[in-house]
C-alpha cells in the first residue's frame, strides 16, 4: 500500500513515522509513505500557493490550481479507480472512524491532502473523492490529522498485526474490555477474580459482557451501529 501526503510542511512528518508500527510497516515494505511538498507546485518565482479570498474575508486561501497539480503528480495511472482515494483533510468532512481505517487499509493508494491557511478553494471538490475530519475541533492544518489517519490505517494493512489483535480492539464494534497485569492487588484494588480462574470460556464471556456494558455507559451511540 502507498500513502501519499500532500503538505506545505513535510518536515513535520519525519519524527512520528520513524517509530512504532508505522516504521515497522515501512521497514517490511508493506506500506510506502510518500511526502509531497505542495509548494513545489507553487506559482512563479516565489512559488505562491495561496491568495486572498474573493468577496473579502480574513486569512488566505490555498489555490485550487496548485493543489490539483500536486494531487495529479502522485496519482498512479496503473492503479484502478476503486483501489485509490484522494482525501482532503477538512473540518467540514465526515468524521474519521475505525471502519474508514479498515476500508483505507485495503486500498493500493491513499492520497491525503493537508489543508492550511484559512481554507482551500472550494473548487478542489471536483478533484478529490471526499473530505474527512478527525473530530469536532479546529487545528492549524491538516498535518496532524493526516498523521492520525496514516497511523490508524497502516496498522491495519494485512501482515502488520495479527487479526486476533485487531479484532478485539475498541470500535470492533464495541469498546474494548478492561485489561489488567501485575501486581494482583494494588492499594486495595484487586484484579477481577474471573481473570484468575483459568476458565478461558468464562473469561471470554465476561470480556464480551463487560465490553458491551462499558460501551453502553461511555459510547451508547456505537450500539446503534
Amino acid at each position: 500500500m502507498k500513502i501519499s501526503i500532500l503538505t506545505l510542511f513535510p518536515e513535520m512528518f519525519h519524527g512520528p513515522f520513524k517509530y512504532s508500527i508505522v516504521k515497522r510497516a515501512v521497514d517490511k515494505k508493506l506500506v510506502e509513505i510518500d511526502l509531497i511538498n505542495i509548494r513545489d507546485f507553487g506559482i512563479g518565482r516565489h512559488k505562491v500557493v495561496d491568495d486572498k479570498p474573493y468577496g473579502g474575508g480574513l486569512g488566505m486561501i490555498l489555490r485550487v490550481d496548485v493543489l490539483e497539480k500536486a494531487v495529479n503528480s502522485c496519482k498512479n495511472k496503473n492503479v484502478s479507480f476503486k483501489n485509490k482515494k484522494v482525501i482532503l483533510l477538512d473540518p467540514r468532512g465526515k468524521t474519521f472512524n475505525q471502519q474508514m481505517a479498515k476500508e483505507f487499509s485495503k486500498l493500493e493508494h491513499l492520497i491525503l491532502a493537508c489543508g492550511h491557511y484559512e481554507a482551500v478553494d472550494s473548487r478542489i471538490d471536483y478533484f478529490i473523492d471526499e473530505k474527512i475530519s478527525v473530530g469536532d475541533f479546529i487545528v492549524t492544518g491538516g498535518e496532524i490529522p493526516a498523521m492520525i489517519i496514516t497511523d490508524a490505517t497502516a496498522r491495519l494493512v494485512k501482515g502488520i498485526l495479527k487479526p486476533e489483535v485487531t479484532n478485539v480492539e475498541s470500535f470492533s464494534p464495541f469498546l474494548e474490555y478492561p485489561q489488567y497485569t501485575r501486581p494482583r492487588v494494588y492499594k486495595n484494588y484487586s484484579v477481577p477474580n474471573i481473570l484468575l480462574s483459568g476458565d478461558h470460556k468464562k473469561i471470554g464471556e465476561w470480556q464480551k459482557a463487560i465490553a458491551l456494558e462499558y460501551t453502553r455507559k461511555q459510547r451508547p451511540d456505537l450500539l446503534g451501529k
